[in-house]
């Protein structure tokens, strides 16, 4: 098993952010989101949170907002709860990999039924 710390640091951010917007953000403007992944930098000093939601453009707007908004409050706490030197900067990102498998599987699905014609 090799050592990457830069993974193991994000796949932990990963976990406290999704449970802290399952019990301890309450800001409306959030939906019900899913933290995908987060890649860290090399030297722990970035992060990017990536979310993915069912929603309209609005809403997924909106739920950026609103977890840019609780950025610092996150970072803080986790911050607190990893026990690290320093903790990354984090940036949220809309992660449109989800919606994109579908839209392709759709499509796949729309071919094999067009084919059986």
């Amino acid at each position: 098993m090799s050592y990457n710390r830069p993974e193991r640091v994000g796949e932990e951010i990963r976990k406290e952010i999704a449970v802290m917007l399952f019990g301890e953000i309450h800001d409306p403007r959030i939906g019900f989101v899913t933290i995908t992944r987060v890649i860290v930098t090399k030297d722990l000093r970035q992060a990017k949170v990536y979310f993915s939601m069912m929603g309209s453009e609005e809403d997924k707007k909106k739920t950026l907002e609103g977890l840019q908004s609780a950025s610092g409050y996150v970072r803080r706490e986790i911050g607190k709860r990893l026990k690290l030197r320093y903790f990354p900067e984090l940036t949220f990102k809309f992660d449109d990999s989800l919606e994109y498998s579908s839209h392709i599987e759709e499509i796949i699905k729309e071919i094999k039924s067009d084919s059986k014609i």
